[in-house]
């Protein structure tokens, strides 16, 4: 029966309505129950009924129009805090969840103690629960949902035989089939031979089938990316200090950085994890540059993203577990260094970035990569300044170290035009032009620099650009869009860059 919607007004109103309490969905034109709490079913009413006959039979009624957005959001929300059980969690929309526990149930006392432990924990918060333990996905599925039982891997068949046929949450048509046949539970089905099975119902229906008795494993989609290493601390009494909350981050960092010692890598992507003990998770996550897996440092970042976020941490009624993961660990490898090479700076230029980018974030730090183009606008692109799937610089210097640059260091974002004068020369650059409402005489040019367009990229006229210095000292990139040809309209004039 579906109760997450029920149970998420009740928990949102503070108590139960005095009359009881059901939620609409519509279908078509017409309007069915959608979910209903306890009490309406009691009554007498039951899911996919026609919301008219409903009110017919159940005088009051609390009726409320499905909200599926909000109820996919507070599964998610459910999730999030079963990941303090287990990092292998999956939605079983709409109203269930997946954990996978393998390897994980002698840490609460075992399978049974485990069940119990996670099934109270979310009744307490309000929420209607059954669940069960089996070697598959779907065989769980069923037995929470029809028999909550514990069976142990193999003991699938078994368990799922006595279900109705409606525990293979399969289509009307498909469940009109098998009435027809006389198959009334899962057992009866699966008696029958697969092949036809397959013929007459088809292939995905043998599939689900066979996963649901054990025959065949169906691997669960984790909802986030497991970590490559992780630690975490789980307190007694849930803490609130920033002190006590300090204290625990160090402590995790420090035991990571020992695992990633030991391991010979350094973390990329670290993400802490804040469990309250009212549910609700929070989640902050920094990105370095390089392998990191310096306790201090991993401190300082943290810090400096728990200071630049735009909603403080809010510990509420505490946080009872404190984890720290790894989401990305990179292998470390030492590097033969020069005696000339001053590594201690690219290090602090290195955390420097990161700094930035935690505080400002990924995107907006970035630098420069070359690019295989002479057109001055391709010549370069803005990529994330931690990324390093571009490579290192390979900038060349195309002029002497004493001379002025050929090219300015920051163009226009885009070409402004100019109202140029007429040339010195037919080829030359003009006398004067006009940018922005103020006209500049030029004093001397030089120049051009002829770039042709890349014809097989982007087709275009051929520039000719020429550095000029006006009276007033300022100093310009212009370039001529065109050449002077018969048969061609007059060439335009362009400003790209200034130099500095």
């Amino acid at each position: 029966m579906p109760r997450l919607p029920t149970d998420r007004l009740i928990r949102r109103n503070g108590a139960p309505s005095k009359a009881p309490l059901v939620v609409s969905g519509k279908s078509g034109n017409a309007l069915h129950v959608h979910a209903l709490e306890a009490r309406a079913a009691r009554l007498g009413l039951y899911k996919g009924q026609p919301l008219a006959n409903a009110r017919a039979m159940v005088q009051p009624l609390a009726i409320v129009p499905a909200d599926e957005k909000a109820d996919a959001a507070l599964l998610e929300a459910i999730a999030d805090w079963c990941d303090r059980f287990t990092p292998l969690v999956s939605l079983d929309a709409p109203d269930g969840l997946f954990l996978d526990i393998t390897g994980a149930a002698h840490l609460f006392g075992g399978e049974a103690a485990m069940l119990a432990h996670v099934t109270g924990l979310i009744a307490k918060q309000g929420f209607a629960v059954r669940g069960a333990i089996a070697g598959t996905s779907l065989a769980a599925h069923a037995l929470a949902r029809f028999a909550p039982a514990i069976v142990p891997a193999g003991g699938e068949a078994a368990a799922i035989a006595p279900l109705p046929i409606t525990a293979l949450e399969c289509d009307d048509k498909t469940l009109r089939a098998l009435r027809h046949a006389g198959l009334k539970t899962v057992g009866m089905v699966a008696e029958r031979l697969h092949s036809e099975l397959s013929e007459r119902l088809g292939k995905s229906f043998v599939t689900r089938l066979r996963v649901m008795l054990g025959a065949e494993e169906q691997p669960l989609t984790p909802r986030r990316a497991l970590p490559d290493l992780m630690a975490e601390r789980h307190f007694a009494e849930p803490v609130v200090t920033q002190d006590a909350i300090a204290a625990a981050l160090l402590g995790l960092a420090q035991a990571l950085s020992e695992i990633l010692e030991r391991e010979g890598r350094g973390a990329r992507l670290l993400e802490a994890v804040f469990f309250r003990a009212d549910g609700k998770v929070e989640r902050i996550a920094i990105k370095t540059g390089e392998p990191l897996r310096d306790p201090k440092i991993i401190m300082r970042l943290l810090n400096q993203k728990l200071d630049a976020l735009a909603d403080p941490l809010d510990p509420g009624f505490g946080f009872d577990l404190v984890r720290l993961e790894a989401l990305l660990a990179e292998e470390t490898r030492p590097a033969t260094i020069s005696f000339d090479h001053d590594e201690n700076a690219r290090r602090q230029i290195g955390f420097l970035v990161d700094r930035l980018s935690v505080r400002f974030g990924y995107t907006r730090v970035q630098r420069f990569v070359p690019q295989d183009t002479h057109i001055p606008e391709a010549a370069s692109a803005a990529v994330p300044a931690q990324d390093r799937d571009f490579g290192p610089e390979t900038w060349t210097l195309k002029r002497c170290p004493d001379d002025p640059p050929r090219r300015p260091l920051r163009l226009l974002q885009k070409p402004e035009n100019i109202e140029a004068g007429f040339p010195l020369a037919p080829d030359g650059p003009p006398k004067f032009f006009r940018w922005r409402q103020c006209q500049h005489d030029v004093a001397r040019a030089e120049g051009p620099e002829r770039v042709a367009m890349e014809w097989w990229r982007n087709p275009g006229l051929t520039r000719d650009y020429f550095r000029v210095e006006t009276k007033a000292g300022q100093r310009f990139w212009i370039y001529r869009d065109g050449l002077h040809v018969q048969d061609q309209l007059a060439p335009r004039w362009y400003l790209q860059g200034v130099f500095a």
